[in-house]
């Protein structure tokens, strides 16, 4: 997908465009004729799909206005595969992903259908109707990160003469999001088709004017300013400005073309005179009788009176051959013309550039003489075969100089010719670069005015556009006061205006943003945008994605450089040449900055935890366990100590273990040969832990959700069996590990039995009696957990949609709406204008619709329950990749740390266990020191202080 017009942009019913305060972007849309129009945007690179924020020029907060609607099969709380129920904003699981949010795939069962965006270019109806109170009325303006905006559908009233300076200044406050009208109209019979016509061939030649800047080896710059739409004149000003400057340099890359080819012909033809002219003069050697004169054209090489008179003229060919041809060229010359020639080759004594390529190439020049006419034929045939720049070549010693001499003259006087066109080029060059970034930021803008005033409809007067948007509520007067200004700026005496009108529909989801929040709600949307007025996720991703990041990539070292990192481009975030850079992975690390640095800062916490800097243990506060005291009880000797490279430390024996570490794990843990036991216990069950934490928060989220849409029963028939399931199956197991780890201590540790085997016979419905219970009455109680999860699920399957099958029957009131007449032809009083049954499905009817289609409900509601059982099983065993990649991180740091190092060779290894020590079954929870086998003794006691 590509932001840039890829093919007729003549087409505004089935593409968006993105306004921001530097340029325009577009990129298809996949609303039905829907215009984004925004502020505080600026084009990502042709290519790219993507439309990055900016802080405006202002300094307000950029705004994301995003498509309404879900990712495919719904949006879960900060989870891959999202969760939830039709028509409803309940919350599933959350898996490692952002962050958690509430299930923002689905609209609300309470007031509005939600629609959503399908992916073949038309508006799909995703919920049914459902009577609620309007959503105008619920305090839905609460525009802040937690919660979209309140949106309203209202509808422009825009005097012919002043709609181009209006649409121009709503464009530059970036307010509002247009509706296309004339759905059915063809794009080539729209009343602005010759001016959107007249924009893309400017386009054309502001193409070809950056192609011949780019050819000249220069970049033009961004725009300095964010320029208005240019009027009328001015529009027909840069039109001609841009012809005259596209006109000027076409004539001047083309002189400048001839004169460089002339040029390096004439340098050729030099070299060549004077090459071939040390073979055609060479001095007679020394001592050598004198040379014959040279035969004239009428006198006879052969003797008169033996043989009759034969005119024998001497010829030559002279030229330039590229030097990958000499051989084969010298070679079919001399099969050709039987030996009737002599050839001569010599390499030009400079190199020349090639006019084809521009590749720098050391010529060979050559000399053929030759003696007959058909000779000559063959020759010259062979060189135009060979691709040979031939030269005529005089015969006469006099004729050859006079040559050279005229050959000098004319090379200066071209040389200063194409100086001077340099020059002019470099000044038509400048003068582009100087102007080309604001006439295309001018001429985009006048595009997407032109664009949108297709998309408006007359009214039966026709004299006024009406045009229909989705609107801020709270900025629907800064919209009045935009058209109030671009009245004054047309000169119009009659003012332009606004009215909001009722829908049945639901608006799109509208969440502004700054340049903190803006790369968080990016990582958000990529899972699926929130419908309206859902909780956002977004604001709990900007703890809960950095520090589930951190659990994988714990260590003081490697987050204090990435913080650092992070650091400096938020200092310099304003510099020019951080911003504009052109390497695609730079901008995704710029863009991401502040994401970085918090990564980078609770990594440096998680790794004061994991208690590693760059892979190496760090002693903060002294160690918790006695090396000394060990050694008193167990009386090790030298010679012990010499033939057992592995101690054990027992915490049953007294003083041995002195209490829980201050903070973080031990650093002593670092020198065990069980150190890789002990962490994987550790951080196995630390991400278990967080994960189902993590999506338990994510469906407690879903409760704001019923709250605000007034939907109680979704407290009751989603919710609740949702937290059922999830507590009485995965929160059971968090109970499970806490309590195990408060039960069971160091001293009847060897008795402590598995929870893994628990969980599976939890399943089974049975017992294991090598596997003693946790507590008493566990099985029973586990068999209830078991009972209570299996049936939530029919109730979360078959409660909602029983619940609205039942509501049906029930009498309901229709909303009743004043008396309007419709302004177009095919309106519906109260109703938009384009909202009709061809554009919108069963879903988005008013909210007293009286089909409502039982079998997609269902339908949906089974897809969620599947989706929400299965999620909680998958996503849980996801979370175990947080320990996995935290092993694999600490594991790779150490090997290269033990690379770089010097001096590292103690290190875990397996546990060695020595027949004749009374802990040789080992001891769980005991620390195991010792050193690789070819490593010197260890001194414990100089670790840990001379204890």
């Amino acid at each position: 997908m590509s932001i840039w017009p890829q093919q007729s942009t003549l087409a505004p019913a089935q593409m968006g465009i993105v306004w921001s305060n530097y340029s325009l972007a577009v990129r298809p849309h996949t609303g039905a004729g829907v215009l984004l129009i925004l502020a505080g945007g600026f084009p990502a690179p042709p290519g790219s799909g993507k439309c990055f924020p900016f802080p405006s020029s202002s300094g307000d907060a950029a705004r994301v206005l995003s498509p309404r609607g879900r990712s495919p099969g719904g949006a879960g709380c900060g989870m891959s595969r999202g969760t939830g129920s039709p028509g409803g904003g309940g919350a599933g699981p959350a898996g490692p992903s952002p962050g958690p949010g509430s299930s923002w795939g689905r609209g609300s069962a309470g007031s509005r259908p939600s629609l959503a965006r399908g992916g073949h270019g038309r508006v799909r109806a995703l919920t049914p109707p459902h009577p609620g109170p309007d959503r105008a009325s619920r305090g839905g303006a609460m525009g802040s990160l937690f919660r979209s905006e309140e949106v309203c559908l209202a509808q422009l009233f825009l005097q012919s003469a002043s709609a181009y300076s209006c649409i121009s200044e709503l464009g530059e406050r970036g307010l509002l999001e247009f509706r296309d009208l004339n759905p059915k109209v063809s794009p080539f019979q729209r009343r602005f088709v010759g001016e959107v016509r007249r924009c893309e061939e400017m386009e054309k030649t502001f193409t070809f004017l950056q192609q011949e800047l780019r050819a000249a080896g220069r970049v033009p710059g961004p725009c300095p300013e964010s320029p208005r739409a240019p009027a009328a004149r001015e529009a027909l000003r840069v039109q001609e400005q841009s012809e005259q400057l596209a006109q000027e340099l076409r004539e001047v890359s083309r002189s400048r073309a001839s004169l460089r080819g002339r040029l390096w012909d004439l340098r050729q033809c030099l070299h060549v005179l004077r090459e071939a002219q040390r073979f055609t003069s060479l001095p007679a050697p020394l001592g050598s009788p004198p040379r014959p004169p040279a035969l004239s054209e009428r006198e006879p090489i052969l003797d008169p009176s033996v043989h009759q008179h034969l005119e024998r003229k001497i010829s030559f060919v002279a030229g330039v051959i590229h030097p990958w041809r000499v051989t084969a060229f010298e070679r079919l010359l001399w099969r050709a013309c039987r030996g009737y020639l002599v050839a001569s080759f010599v390499e030009m004594p400079e190199p020349m550039e090639d006019p084809a390529t521009g590749e720098s190439i050391t010529w060979v020049i050559f000399l053929i003489s030759y003696w007959g006419e058909q000779i000559g034929q063959k020759i010259r045939k062979i060189s135009d075969c060979f691709h040979c720049q031939v030269y005529t070549y005089p015969e006469s010693e006099a004729s050859r100089t006079e040559a050279i001499t005229r050959l000098h003259g004319q090379i200066q006087e071209l040389s200063v010719t194409l100086e001077e066109t340099e020059k002019y080029l470099a000044e038509v060059l400048d003068k582009v670069a100087q102007v080309l970034p604001t006439w295309r930021v001018q001429v985009q803008k006048m595009k997407a005015i032109y664009l949108v005033l297709n998309q408006c409809s007359f009214d039966v007067t026709k004299k006024c556009l009406i045009a229909e948007v989705w609107c801020p509520v709270r900025d629907l007067t800064q919209v009045q006061d935009a058209l109030r200004q671009g009245s004054y700026q047309s000169g119009s005496s009659v003012e332009c205006f606004v009215q909001r009108v009722p829908t049945s529909e639901s608006p799109p989801t509208l969440i502004r943003t700054n340049k903190f929040t803006a790369g968080f709600q990016s990582i958000v949307d990529a899972y699926g945008v929130a419908s309206y007025q859902e909780v956002n996720p977004a604001p709990y991703a900007i703890i809960t994605f950095p520090f589930i990041f951190a659990i994988m990539f714990g260590d003081v070292g490697h987050g204090l450089l990435m913080f650092l990192f992070a650091l400096w481009m938020v200092l310099y975030e304003d510099s020019p040449r951080l911003r504009q850079g052109t390497n695609e992975i730079w901008l995704t690390f710029f863009e991401g900055r502040y994401l970085i640095l918090l990564m980078g800062a609770f990594s440096i916490y998680t790794g004061f935890i994991y208690n590693e800097c760059f892979s190496k243990a760090t002693v903060i506060f002294p160690s918790a366990w006695s090396v000394a005291t060990m050694a008193n009880h167990s009386s090790w000797s030298p010679a012990y100590l010499a033939t057992h490279p592995s101690l054990t430390l027992d915490p049953n024996v007294t003083g041995v273990f002195q209490g829980p570490y201050p903070f973080g794990i031990d650093p002593i843990w670092s020198l065990a040969t069980n150190h890789l036991n002990f962490l994987n216990s550790f951080k196995m069950k630390m991400s278990v832990v967080l994960g189902i934490v993590h999506m338990g928060f994510g469906v407690v989220l879903g409760v704001f959700n019923h709250v605000h849409f007034q939907q109680r029963h979704r407290l009751l028939l989603e919710f609740l069996p949702e937290m059922i399931f999830l507590l009485a199956l995965f929160g059971y197991l968090v109970f499970l590990i806490f309590y195990k780890w408060i039960k069971f201590s160091a001293a009847d540790s060897m008795v402590a039995p598995s929870i893994l085997i628990h969980f599976i016979d939890m399943f089974l419905f049975t017992s294991n009696a090598e596997n003693l219970p946790l507590y008493p009455g566990q099985v029973p109680v586990q068999m209830v957990l078991v009972v209570l999860a299996l049936a939530s699920v029919p109730v979360l399957l078959l409660g909602t949609p029983l619940y609205r099958w039942c509501w049906q029957g029930a009498p309901r009131t229709p909303l009743t709406t004043g008396e309007q007449e419709p302004l177009l032809e095919g309106q519906e009083a109260g109703n938009s204008v384009n909202a009709t049954t061809e554009d919108v499905e069963s879903g988005g009817h008013s909210p007293d619709a009286k089909h409502l289609d039982f079998a997609e409900i269902f339908m949906h509601q089974a897809i969620h329950t599947i989706e929400y059982c299965l999620g909680c099983v998958s996503n849980t065993a996801s979370y175990l990749r947080l320990w996995a990649l935290s092993l694999a991180h600490a594991r790779w740091s150490s090997r290269i740390s033990s690379t770089w190092v010097p001096g590292t060779s103690c290190a875990p290894s397996p546990s060695p266990r020595t027949p004749g020590n009374s802990h040789a079954k080992g001891i769980p929870g005991a620390w195991n020191i010792g050193c690789a086998p070819n490593s010197p003794p260890l001194d414990p006691w100089s670790l840990l202080g001379g204890e």
